[in-house]
């Protein structure tokens, strides 16, 4: 399932949260998800936490991972 975000319009927060919902994150997430990380000068508290979840979800595999 492709992903209907764009890079123009997504946040941090909407990104994750969509990924959580579906409970997997795509290729494309991926590349959402990092192109947004390298764009930001600094993050808040509850965006670290937010970003640490998702890498913890992917250790634990309770995030799938799909092309």
């Amino acid at each position: 399932m492709e992903s209907t975000y764009s890079s123009n319009q997504i946040t941090l927060d909407n990104l994750l949260k969509h990924i959580f919902a579906i409970g997997r994150i795509t290729r494309r997430d991926q590349q959402l998800l990092m192109s947004t990380l390298l764009s930001k000068e600094g993050f808040n508290e509850e965006e670290r936490l937010q970003i640490s979840r998702v890498f913890d979800a992917l250790q634990k595999g309770l995030l799938k991972v799909v092309d």
